[in-house]
């Protein structure tokens, strides 16, 4: 049974990019780990989400998952996600990802043919995670995307039974409450990890210490700020640090959150290229006003554009 490991620190949700074409641009992985080293990124959650997991093939997803892990093992913490409608292919991508020398694996809830109860939400997670029984399992918990939601407290007692190797839960949702049970669930033994950036601090006040965000792949620094004053006991300056967080999240999913966020890449030196369909590209107009908005803010005062791998900042006070 694998050894259930606390995170402490973030995890960048990571893109996979594109080439103009829709291929994937395998080539430019190993620079967007080191941009994230550099950064001060403790890990990275590999085909999820933001990196339109669902919209790429297995194959597609398994060398993004090896690219990754080639480029960043020993240094970062690796998540793969491999969630999938189909259970029998999640557990394909589980197995591939234990092969490939991933640190854990995570999946979503089935998201055509929804889980019918908890225990079915958990028979289900047990074979994924059967795939790979020596790597440590969490359920991606992201109930605005699957359309399933379910009492997460409900499925950790559950899955502490007959899951071997569950290790705890990846929390994307705004209900900090319940997050907070599961966090505290039989004295704090399972990981919870927090995936909404822009309740970063409400959720360090509730103990977490593990986070993956999608915002964390550009505006790293600020969050690590956030984190180094609330746990200076700074907390009107981690509350000022933070409005500035929320500030720039509530500008980005103006647009299409992933899109958006592939657009601000760009602006900082990383071409991530298009996205795949149904999520498309910003147009030229959305582009320049979402980096007018930005700039507007302060946002590029901060984090330098061009070629340069941005190191992480000491002074983010943003006064």
């Amino acid at each position: 049974m694998p050894t259930i490991q606390h995170t402490d620190g973030l995890i960048a949700a990571l893109f996979t990019p594109l080439h103009p074409d829709g291929a994937v641009h395998y080539e430019l992985l190993p620079a967007l780990v080191e941009h994230l080293i550099a950064s001060g990124i403790s890990g990275i959650f590999i085909c999820g989400s933001n990196g339109e997991g669902p919209n790429l093939t297995l194959e597609e997803r398994m060398q993004v998952t090896e690219t990754v892990i080639n480029a960043g093992k020993g240094r970062l913490r690796m998540i793969v996600h491999v969630g999938h409608a189909s259970i029998a292919e999640a557990r394909k991508l589980a197995r591939h990802a234990q092969e490939a020398g991933a640190d854990a694996i995570s999946s979503v809830a089935a998201f055509y043919f929804k889980p019918t109860s908890v225990q079915n939400l958990a028979d289900c997670m047990t074979e994924i995670a059967s795939g790979a029984p020596e790597l440590p399992f969490y359920y991606y918990h992201i109930p605005s995307l699957t359309g399933f939601s379910v009492d997460v407290l409900d499925f950790m007692r559950i899955a502490e039974k007959q899951i071997r190797n569950f290790a705890g839960v990846k929390y994307t949702a705004s209900t900090l409450w319940e997050y907070q049970e599961c966090l505290n669930y039989e004295g704090g033994k399972y990981d919870v990890l927090y995936g909404f950036d822009e309740n970063h601090l409400p959720a360090l006040a509730m103990g977490a210490k593990g986070c993956i965000g999608s915002t964390f792949n550009f505006a790293a620094p600020f969050y690590l700020k956030v984190r180094q004053y609330f746990e200076a006991g700074e907390i009107d300056k981690a509350r000022k640090q933070m409005l500035f967080c929320v500030e720039m999240v509530r500008i980005v999913v103006q647009y299409a959150p992933i899109p958006a966020q592939k657009a601000v890449m760009k602006m900082l030196g990383f071409d991530m290229g298009p996205c795949r369909l149904p999520l498309e590209a910003l147009s030229d107009e959305q582009y320049h006003a979402l980096h007018c908005q930005l700039t507007d803010i302060g946002f590029f005062k901060f984090l330098p554009t061009g070629e340069a791998l941005p190191a992480p900042l000491t002074t983010l006070d943003n006064s």
